[in-house]
């Protein structure tokens, strides 16, 4: 990044939509400034960059704000050049935008789900899920990462998945949603981004998310 950049982004440290936004930069080396929002009281600033969905995450490149996180991935990846996320070849990036959106629009819709409705639904829900991770663990068959042999976009985008999905189990009182006997090469995949320095330095710390978590899950009204 040059230096007369400025580059802002505007994020909850518990959501997994601002977070891949920042691991994106840091994959990149890109230095930002970072803004933590409340939710329930949101700041002149993010109002000012989103005041169409007044949500975060927002990045704001010189004065420019791009918003949602697919979005803002894509700007990062195409913006600086170094260190590419998405695959070059134009059917493997569609082939990444395709599962990205499969991760957001049907895992996380449904791991969403697991907080409400009776015990029987919650049942459906998890076989529904699993059915889902199976689907997408089988993109990673022979192969270190989503990305090939590095970490790339849709890496990012299934961060979600280690590292929130995972904790929300525990969270929830040992939910078994997935667990390593059933998604062995998912649970690879993750042993191989923990070892990854930045991701370690990214990743939202456990005991504190677990307790962010459980009070969610006790009130659905929380942020």
């Amino acid at each position: 990044m040059a230096d007369s950049d400025e580059l802002m982004v505007f994020g909850v440290w518990t959501s997994h939509y601002s977070r891949r936004v920042e691991l994106a930069l840091k994959l990149k080396g890109i230095q930002y400034q970072y803004f933590e929002e409340d939710l329930s009281n949101k700041s002149p600033l993010l109002l000012k960059y989103n005041p169409i969905h007044k949500k975060i995450p927002v990045l704001v490149h010189n004065g420019k704000p791009v918003a949602e996180s697919l979005v803002i991935l894509e700007y990062i990846d195409e913006t600086w050049k170094n260190n590419p996320l998405l695959p070059q070849d134009p059917y493997a990036r569609a082939m990444s935008r395709f599962w990205a959106k499969f991760i957001d629009e049907t895992i996380v819709a449904l791991a969403l789900k697991l907080r409400a409705g009776t015990e029987e639904e919650q049942k459906q829900t998890i076989e529904e899920l699993r059915k889902h991770l199976k689907v997408l663990e089988n993109q990673l068959e022979g192969k270190e990462f989503f990305g090939g042999d590095r970490i790339g976009y849709l890496d990012v985008m299934a961060t979600v998945i280690a590292f929130w999905l995972v904790v929300a189990q525990e969270a929830m009182g040992g939910l078994e949603v997935m667990t390593e006997e059933r998604f062995p090469i998912l649970y690879k995949w993750i042993g191989r981004i923990t070892k990854i320095d930045v991701v370690n330095e990214w990743r939202p710390p456990k005991e504190k998310l677990i307790e962010y978590l459980k009070a969610r899950f006790a009130s659905p009204k929380s942020v």
